[in-house]
């Protein structure tokens, strides 16, 4: 973890982040497994399409690394999916749906702000690609000569 202070601002955001997160960590599992099993689908595939995706970035979030809660945004997409779909094909679930729905939204958010607001914290930046084809082109002249 990064010893550079963070802003109240950021500290909001990565809470949010943590909320969302945890959250949907929490959730997916009880609601799956416990609540309401889904019929015809083995454990293990519940497991690897709804918790695994939500186990890869616990390592760097725990770390703190705004680069992995900038990631972790394409891993929530999933649950944004599941959670939209399941509002017009399972009325009976609405109350775990809007659950989902609204951890998924805090991660997204959290991640999002966090992510960004940290790493100009840190002064961690991602080139722009005309600053890197504009490098690779010195190198190439140079490489000429």
């Amino acid at each position: 973890m990064n010893q550079t202070p963070k802003q109240p601002k950021t500290k909001q955001f990565y809470q949010l982040a943590l909320f969302g997160y945890f959250g949907l960590l929490l959730l997916m599992p009880i609601w799956l497994f416990l609540v309401s099993p889904r019929e015809g689908h083995s454990v293990g595939f519940i497991f690897v399409v709804y918790i695994l995706p939500l186990l890869l970035p616990l390592r760097g979030i725990l770390q703190d690394k705004p680069y992995t809660f900038a990631w972790a945004n394409f891993v929530v997409l999933i649950y944004f999916i599941h959670g939209f779909t399941l509002l017009w094909i399972a009325t009976d679930e609405l109350l775990w749906v809007i659950l989902e729905l609204t951890f998924a939204s805090a991660m997204f958010v959290g991640c999002t702000y966090y992510a960004r607001l940290r790493g100009q914290e840190l002064g961690l930046k991602i080139r722009k690609l005309k600053d890197d084809l504009a490098d690779e082109k010195a190198v190439h002249e140079q490489e000429k000569k």
